[in-house]
This record gives C-alpha cells, sequence and structure tokens, in this order.
C-alpha cells in the first residue's frame, strides 16, 4: 500500500514541476520582454514553449484526479462515464 501511495505521489510530483519551469519560462519571457537593454529576437518561442510545458502537465494531473474519483465514486453525475443506451447501439 505503501509503494502505490509513493508512486502516485511520484505520478503527481513530476508534471508538477514541468509546470513549475513553464511557469518560469513565460514569466522570464515576460520581463525580458520589458527589459530596455534587450535587443534580440522574437520572445514568441520561449513564451509558448512555457505555456505548453504549463498546460499539459495540469491537464494530465486534472485527469489523473478525476480517474481517480472515477475510480471510487466520489465526482459528480455529470461527471461519470455514461454507459451506452440501446438507441445508440443501433446501427
Amino acid at each position: 500500500m505503501l509503494g502505490q501511495k509513493l508512486v502516485a505521489l511520484l505520478i503527481m510530483l513530476v508534471p508538477a514541476a514541468i509546470a513549475v519551469y513553464g511557469i518560469k519560462l513565460m514569466r522570464d519571457t515576460f520581463y525580458l520582454a520589458f527589459d530596455p537593454e534587450y535587443t534580440g529576437g522574437s520572445l514568441w518561442g520561449p513564451f509558448l514553449f512555457g505555456l505548453l510545458l504549463f498546460v499539459v502537465p495540469v491537464f494530465f494531473i486534472g485527469g489523473f484526479i478525476l480517474h481517480h474519483d472515477r475510480k471510487r465514486n466520489r465526482v459528480q453525475p455529470r461527471f461519470m462515464k455514461r454507459e451506452p443506451d440501446e438507441e445508440d447501439e443501433e446501427v
């Protein structure tokens, strides 16, 4: 039981660390845009990469939590998986 909890903790911590790095990239890019001494090129690349590094792990963590809660019936009925009706199965 303890091993399963440690694995679940690692599954949550690794994407969280990646998301934190994505926030750092976006923040650094934003502040660099207002630096009067910066004469480099476009800053859209690092900003969009940071946004990607932030959004993907957040969706992963959200999906992991939703899957975990669905297994234990802790979600509202609108988030439960819908079972196909007999009418939907007709071809």
